[in-house]
């Protein structure tokens, strides 16, 4: 067995993993990459990448078939699958070759096959050891299901399945109201196949805003999703044609198949973290605010951890973001800790719903219901939106006394690409007179922003009284 010196060793090779493995590399840090699968992890393989190229062929499909009202003649013969994953997978191949290539480019060794952390900062693997000043572990996360939910990969999936199914399934029961739940019931709902979704809270997409919960629960009841809503799971079995998923409520649902999506779980078990002394509570990594655990030189990153025992967002551009700040911490460079509710958050659904800051509800709850303003600038309004056969809002949550934007709220199609400027305005401590003096460029649906602002200032333009 050899034993391997480096400044970093990186157990995971995903989001988290490689942005600290490059951002480490250029800080002149000899780094060591261990992944038991790809370079690029959950997200290019498995994830981000592969369901929104999913959610694309979808949006082409409603295209096709919506194209007379464009006065465009296009007629839609349905949807050839074998077609669908060769695209996607012609997408994640691209996107593979171009990060290996460039991890390989900074001077990281790649270390095939699944690594153990067997002292504080070494990590076995294929029967070598790789030993680093530092550790970083970023092994991330599977897919859940709950007690007595046997996934069988058939009839019973969890999204990994769902992206390699050969053909449309007729009809599918989605367990789980959240954003992989709803974005595959849009998906596979382009595709023509009839859904059901099945969420044990009271409303769709929990975590966002209440009223960007109501209008795309709206949107999905005018596109034909059926949803329930404070339904709780009992039970599934096996019939001639699929499955039968029973309720808490002794209803039943009957449909093709099940999608279990009721999120994402840790991978930590059998790594030997607890058995180096790791701190490890419900399968999270705890870390402090600089992505250190409580041992010595050893951090961690991704969907693997929980900050201080709270929730913690599992979006690949939170592992990028701590990747480099684990990195940067690690090089001694003076970093400033994440503020998670400045992350944008999009759920690429149709239409999309997009966030960055507080809701409405965490607004009042921290500030007072007295201290905070909110108004709404439905899209109608917006040009761009009309061209687009969009409908959804622009909501803001703002301090009263002064303006200060404290969340931005999105629904309408295409909408996630506004909130990199809500992201700013939120993050920069904006208030709405100074967004509102800002020019948007038009027929845009930036647009809404700005008149969203100019609402919040006292000085609406295209809105009604």
């Amino acid at each position: 067995m050899a034993d391997n010196q480096s400044d970093l060793v990186i157990l995971g090779g995903g989001s988290g993993g490689y942005a600290a493995a490059l951002r480490a590399a250029e800080l002149g840090k000899s780094v060591v990459l261990i992944e038991k699968d790809k370079v690029g992890g959950t997200c290019l393989h498995r994830g981000c990448i592969p369901t929104k190229a999913l959610l694309h062929a979808g949006e082409i499909a409603d295209g096709a078939r919506e194209a007379a009202t464009f006065g465009v003649n296009a007629t839609f013969e349905g949807i050839d699958m074998g077609g669908v994953h060769k695209y996607k997978d012609g997408v994640i191949s691209k996107n593979w070759k171009g990060l290996t290539g460039l991890i390989k480019s900074r001077g990281i060794q790649i270390v095939e096959g699944e690594g153990r952390l067997v002292g504080p900062r070494t990590v076995a693997v294929n029967g070598d050891t790789y030993t680093g000043t530092n550790v970083i572990l970023a092994t991330g996360s599977y897919s859940r299901t709950l007690p007595g939910l046997e996934l069988d990969g058939q009839r019973v999936i969890a999204s990994e399945h769902a992206l390699q199914l050969d053909h449309v399934p007729e009809s599918a029961i989605v367990l789980g109201g959240g954003v992989i739940g709803v974005e595959f019931a849009s998906a596979w709902t382009s595709f023509g196949c009839k859904v059901t979704i099945v969420e044990a809270l009271p409303r769709l997409v929990p975590l966002e805003d209440e009223a960007s919960s109501k209008q795309l629960e709206r949107a999905f009841r005018r596109r034909g999703i059926t949803f329930k809503t404070g339904a709780r799971f009992a039970g599934v079995e096996s019939t001639d044609s699929g499955v039968r998923v029973s309720l808490e409520s002794g209803e039943t649902l009957e449909a093709e198949l099940l999608l279990v999506a009721v999120g994402r779980g840790p991978i930590s078990q059998g790594l030997g973290y607890e058995e180096q002394g790791v701190r490890v509570e419900r399968g999270f990594v705890i870390t402090d605010e600089y992505l250190r655990t409580n041992v010595d030189g050893v951090y961690a990153v991704g969907d693997l951890i929980s900050i201080n025992g709270q929730p913690h967002l599992q979006l690949a551009h939170v592992g990028f973001a701590e990747g480099i700040l684990a990195a940067e911490h690690i090089a001694g460079l003076p970093v400033v800790p994440i503020d998670y509710l400045g992350v944008p958050r999009i759920t690429y659904s149709q239409p999309e719903v997009a966030s960055v800051g507080w809701t409405e509800a965490q607004a009042k709850e921290q500030f007072g219901a007295d201290a905070v303003k909110v108004v709404n600038y439905d899209l109608s309004g917006n040009g761009r939106s009309a061209i687009l056969h969009t409908q959804g809002a622009v909501k803001l949550v703002a301090r009263a006394a002064d303006g200060q934007v404290l969340g931005v709220h999105i629904v309408g199609d295409r909408v996630g690409a506004l909130i990199a400027e809500a992201q700013l305005i939120y993050n920069w401590e904006a208030l709405a007179g100074e967004v509102a003096q800002l020019i948007h460029p038009h027929p845009t649906q930036s647009e809404a922003i700005g008149e969203a602002h100019l609402l919040l200032a006292g000085k609406p333009l295209h809105v009604h009284d």
